[in-house]
């Protein structure tokens, strides 16, 4: 692949997100946020522990003071590397030491904080023992638009992160099919998706014949055979940020019901695609989709949501549903991805991944949505 190296952030980047992370919980009605390892913590402070284990690393966020990691003495100077590291205070702590009454200390009582979804029971449980009138919300209930808006350099990491996927289909076409498990080709996506630049594979669907009727059926040791429609879902993160595309193939030529089936979604796919423009509500994205498919007579076998919202993680808010009126704003980033499934017959899905723009979407895959043939 070509093209400059996308933007690095900055302890600024870093200090900027801290704050806005504040405001966002103080207008939610928190006292503060308590960030454990995890994708929350990498993109406010830019640090990810060595290794997830027992010991508490908390990253707390409060209005009257500055951010505070507390961490593991053994792992503090890892976190003193950390892009961000300047823009917060370091407290560590050793073994044998309290580290949740060190905690408790920065907080104050009675009040209602965020708590980032992964963070263990363990270590919340310990938490409110040491603060028992203190309460908490999870972070994506409370705040689900924290990461949702990207800012220019995100979008340029997640533009590169669909240009590699797209790269990726284009080689994934000229492997044999026929005759091979679902799992080589798997393990060929995973392969290509390193080759260019993904540092984590978080999934590779090969789903053929009858097995694309099931929306996550990844791999399976099914020989592909000819004649086969077969969905192709891949995608994990490169430099930090998520790919996700979904094209389907036909092992030789296709019936006149798989070609039939394959341009509906196709123009369900476009339909969703049209529909995004800043302030319009993330189900009408789902219900522009939607609509096709039910008026060509399918709408029973579209069964899940339209689409989902991507950045340090694959998958997360906002999401393309019915019931969600969260309106697009400019810098969101999701997949638009409607699907028609055959029960024991086949199953056609296409996804892109979409940013919001001033004036509409752009789209982040660029790889045909025509029916392509493999061998």
């Amino acid at each position: 692949m070509t093209g400059r190296t996308p933007a690095r952030f900055t302890a600024d980047d870093y200090r900027a997100r801290m704050e806005r992370a504040v405001r966002a919980a103080a207008d939610a009605g928190l006292a503060g946020l308590l960030v454990a390892p995890g994708p929350d913590l990498v993109w406010l402070t830019g640090y990810a522990p060595p290794a997830v284990t027992e010991r508490l690393t908390l990253l707390v966020l409060t209005p009257d003071r500055d951010p505070v990691l507390v961490v593991p003495a053994l792992e503090a100077p890892d976190a003193a590397e950390a892009v961000g590291a300047p823009a917060l205070t370091l407290r560590d702590w050793t073994d044998g030491k309290d580290p949740y009454a060190a905690t408790a200390a920065l907080l104050d009582t009675g009040k209602r904080f965020g708590v980032s979804d992964n963070a263990w029971a363990l270590h919340l449980l310990r938490l409110q023992k040491a603060l028992p009138d203190s309460s908490y919300a999870s972070l994506t209930e409370a705040l689900p638009m924290l990461r949702a808006v990207k800012d220019a350099a995100e979008l340029e990491l997640m533009a590169a992160a669909g240009a590699a996927a797209d790269a990726t289909y284009e080689e994934i076409r000229k492997v044999p099919f026929a005759g091979r498990r679902e799992s080589e080709v798997g393990a060929d996506l995973a392969d290509l998706l390193r080759r260019f630049g993904h540092s984590q594979v978080d999934f590779t669907i090969v789903a053929s014949g009858p097995n694309g009727a099931n929306p996550h059926h990844e791999v399976g040791d099914r020989v592909i055979q000819h004649g086969d429609m077969i969905v192709l879902d891949f995608g994990g993160l490169k430099d930090g940020y998520g790919s996700d595309t979904s094209r389907t193939v036909h092992v030789g030529e296709p019936t006149d019901e798989e070609r039939r089936v394959h341009d509906l979604v196709r123009e369900a796919q476009e339909a969703g695609f049209r529909a995004v423009r800043p302030g319009v509500a993330c189900q009408e994205i789902d219900r522009a989709a939607r609509a096709v498919i039910a008026d060509a007579g399918y709408g029973e076998y579209f069964i899940h949501r339209t689409g989902h919202g991507i950045g340090v993680t694959t998958h997360e808010p906002p999401y393309m549903i019915e019931g969600e009126e969260q309106p697009l704003v400019p810098g969101m980033c999701f997949s638009v991805e409607p699907g028609v499934y055959l029960p024991g017959r086949f199953g056609v899905r296409i996804e892109d991944i979409v940013t919001v723009t001033e004036d509409g979407g752009r789209r982040l895959n660029d790889t045909t949505r025509e029916m392509v043939m493999v061998d």
